[in-house]
């Protein structure tokens, strides 16, 4: 809640591709108390050319139940105007978007903040798993988490 008006909270977990700017404007259009707004795309990384594709799974229903719940309480946390984060899931080539989270706020801290804490929690707190492919055709396994992903939540606390 921002303002006593619900601020809106759009999550997906799909397997296109997403337009970044066009979030972007779909989140803002009409808001002229938006004085901010932030976005973060991440992107599949070929690891020095060893990675031909991530495979990215997740479990439906429980990932975007607790992607909705994070970005719930960034939007509490924050008093942003509006939140949006999309996930992908199935293989991604090197180059190609994996996630999105769009804040916006009244503010730019509010909104930096807003979506570094979405990702931070992302990361850590979602039901989604990586497998690499590698390009001389070797299946790499799955991908463990990172201590550093631990640590940059731990900011939050």
């Amino acid at each position: 809640m921002s303002g006593g008006v619900s601020a809106p909270v759009t999550v997906r977990v799909q397997t296109d591709d997403f337009d970044a700017a066009a979030e972007a404007a779909r989140l803002t259009e009409g808001r002229a108390n938006a004085g901010a707004v932030v976005s973060f795309v991440g992107l599949c990384r070929d690891e020095g050319g060893r990675l031909a594709a991530l495979e990215l799974e997740h479990y439906p229903g429980m990932a975007e139940a607790e992607i909705t719940r994070i970005c719930a309480e960034a939007v509490a946390r924050f008093s942003l105007l509006g939140i949006t984060a999309i996930h992908r899931v199935g293989k991604i080539a090197p180059g190609a978007n994996i996630v999105l989270v769009v804040a916006v706020a009244p503010h730019r801290h509010a909104a930096f903040d807003g979506a570094s804490f979405v990702m931070d929690y992302l990361k850590t707190s979602a039901p989604f798993w990586k497998k690499e492919h590698f390009a001389d055709g070797r299946d790499g396994g799955w991908v463990d988490a990172k201590e550093s992903d631990d640590r940059a939540r731990e900011k939050w606390v």
